[in-house]
C-alpha cells in the first residue's frame, strides 16, 4: 500500500479520506530492537506484526503505536465557544499533554442543536473521549477520562503533528436557489443562525460555563 507523504501539509489533509486505512507495524531489528511504524519494516526484520487501522475522524499517521491505538479507539473532540476562558484552559491541557484532538466551534443556533445532539446541555467547554462526555473543565476529570482511555501521561506527540483547524459543529449549509418571494418568507418566519438564546448572567447567548 502507498502510504502518504508524513509531513504537515498532508497531514492536514489526511482526515479527508475516509475509506483508506491505517497499516501498523510492529518488528524486531538485528540489534533486538522493537520499533512501532506506520511505514513497512526493511527486509532484514525479525518477528513482523502488523495491524490494519480504519481511518476516522482523527489522523493517526506518524504516531507513535500507543497513541496511535487510543486515538483510534478512543477519539477526542472538544466543543468550544468564543470568548470562553475555559475552552482555553481545555485546548492548553490537551495541547500540553499531546492529544490529538478536533475542535468543534458552537456559535449558533444550528451549532447549539448539533451541540446537544452530541450529548451538550448548554455547558462549555465539553470533551468527548469516545463515548466519555466531560461537561465542563476540570483538569483531574479530563485527566483522567485520558487516561482510561489508554493515553500516554505525558506528551509522545511527534512536534511535526498538527491538529485539523476548528470547525463549526454544524456544517454551513448549501445554499438553495430560491424565488424571491419564498426567500422573503422564509427570512420573516425563521430566526437567523446567529440568533442565540437570551445570555445566562455573563455568558454568551445560550451558553454557561
Amino acid at each position: 500500500m502507498k502510504r502518504p507523504l508524513q509531513c504537515c501539509s498532508v497531514l492536514l489533509l489526511c482526515f479527508c479520506s475516509a475509506a483508506a486505512q491505517a497499516q501498523l507495524y510492529k518488528w524486531v531489528g538485528p540489534d533486538g530492537k522493537v520499533t512501532y511504524s506506520d511505514v513497512p519494516p526493511p527486509k532484514t526484520a525479525a518477528k513482523v506484526e502488523t495491524k490494519a487501522l480504519p481511518s476516522g475522524d482523527t489522523n493517526t499517521a506518524g504516531l507513535p503505536f500507543e497513541l496511535a491505538e487510543a486515538a483510534k479507539s478512543h477519539a477526542v473532540t472538544l466543543y468550544t465557544t468564543r470568548n470562553c476562558a475555559a475552552c482555553d484552559d481545555g485546548r492548553k491541557l490537551l495541547s500540553e499533554r499531546g492529544i490529538p484532538f478536533r475542535e468543534k466551534t458552537v456559535n449558533s443556533n444550528d451549532d447549539l442543536a448539533q451541540f446537544k445532539q452530541a450529548g451538550g446541555d448548554g455547558q462549555l467547554p465539553m470533551l468527548t473521549v469516545g463515548r466519555n462526555k466531560q461537561l465542563g473543565f476540570e483538569p483531574g476529570a479530563w485527566n483522567g477520562a485520558l487516561s482510561n482511555a489508554g493515553y500516554p501521561e505525558t506528551s509522545v506527540l511527534p512536534k511535526s503533528y498538527r491538529n485539523p483547524p476548528p470547525q463549526a459543529a454544524a456544517p454551513t449549509p448549501k445554499s438553495v436557489a430560491a424565488s424571491p418571494g419564498k426567500v422573503e418568507e422564509q427570512g420573516s418566519s425563521r430566526p437567523s443562525a446567529t440568533d442565540l438564546p437570551p445570555a445566562i448572567g455573563n455568558a454568551p447567548p445560550g451558553f454557561r460555563f
